[in-house]
């Protein structure tokens, strides 16, 4: 029974799906209070498209800080959005096209109050901006060879970009979406791994009310804002395995609904893949022994779910994660 609870979750977050929000946090601040858009987090939306000729579509910046350079589609989400919803609005308000997303390429974080999601987007309809259409979103949009000089916003879109077009000649993930399930605060469930030379692999469970993967919650304060998402399981895994090397591979699925006629709320999940092995190369035979209670490892049995672990672990096949 044990085992066919966390195998659950495995299937669902190796199928790109999520979990719903857990009763109690593995991890969390002494204070947990439901975070809101606007006010304590903000999420960004970006859209990468490119066009047949690998041409990039960007828009030129009407805002009084950056006025006049140029970025690529991108504005903070609203109150009643889903993640796809905001990107989508946000394309069209600043390029006049229509468009839809085909998977989340990246998500950048810097601390829970303020997320990024990134999306490999195509368009299906509309009329490009010109001057004359010209509005407090954007001055005008244009598709970019890449080559030519263009006054940028900021340079930080230039891996988002090359990160589209890999992605574009030789896919590194599944197609991944934005799961709709409501989620109170920044939340992050790890699945954390251990691989043995003879490919056995173990995941670390929490056994604390029920079987599950560990699920941590950021903080909302200012002062916990300021630190990495990742900080709750850095602090975890110090506490249970001091002497481990940890390797965030990347985000395996993502929750958010947003809607609150809907039942949603403004928090998200961040479903991530973690390997680990031991800081001193003594042993790759068995995880590391676990510290305290609370948490134990299981072995992986042979069957379609190792055989997706080993795939998704040994080629990288994740969203990227900045933290």
């Amino acid at each position: 029974m044990a085992w066919q609870m966390v195998e659950h979750e495995l299937e669902m977050l190796l199928d790109g799906k999520g979990v719903d929000e857990p009763a109690k946090y593995d991890v969390a601040p002494e204070m947990l209070q439901p975070v809101k858009l606007r006010k304590n987090v903000n999420y960004i939306v970006v859209a990468v498209i490119l066009n047949e000729q690998k041409e990039v579509l960007m828009i030129q910046e009407a805002k009084e800080e950056c006025y006049g350079r140029w970025y690529l589609p991108a504005g903070r989400m609203e109150l009643n959005e889903t993640i796809i919803e905001a990107m989508k609005r946000e394309v069209q308000e600043e390029t006049g096209l229509n468009c839809e997303a085909r998977t989340l390429l990246a998500v950048q974080e810097h601390g829970p109050s303020w997320i990024r999601f990134v999306f490999l987007s195509e368009i299906t309809g509309g009329t490009l901006k010109t001057t004359k259409e010209a509005d407090a979103e954007s001055l005008q949009a244009a598709w970019w060879d890449r080559t030519t000089t263009l006054p940028l916003r900021a340079p930080d879109i230039h891996p988002l970009i090359k990160l589209a077009l890999q992605y574009h000649e030789n896919p590194s993930h599944p197609l991944l979406m934005p799961h709709e399930t409501a989620y109170a605060v920044v939340s992050q469930r790890f699945l954390i791994t251990f691989t043995s030379s003879a490919e056995d692999v173990w995941v670390m469970v929490s056994n604390q009310s029920s079987y599950h993967l560990p699920v941590t919650a950021s903080g909302s304060t200012f002062a916990e804002s300021r630190h990495s998402t990742m900080s709750a399981m850095n602090r975890l895994l110090k506490r249970l395995l001091p002497e481990v090397k940890v390797n965030i591979r990347g985000v395996l699925a993502l929750q958010h609904l947003g809607k609150s006629e809907a039942g949603g709320a403004d928090g998200v999940c961040l479903n991530v893949l973690v390997s680990i092995t031991h800081s001193l190369a003594s042993s790759d035979t068995a995880p590391p022994g676990i510290i305290g209670e609370g948490f134990e490892w299981f072995l992986v049995p042979q069957g379609a779910v190792k055989s997706q672990l080993l795939q998704r672990l040994s080629a990288n096949t994740v969203v990227t994660l900045h933290s």
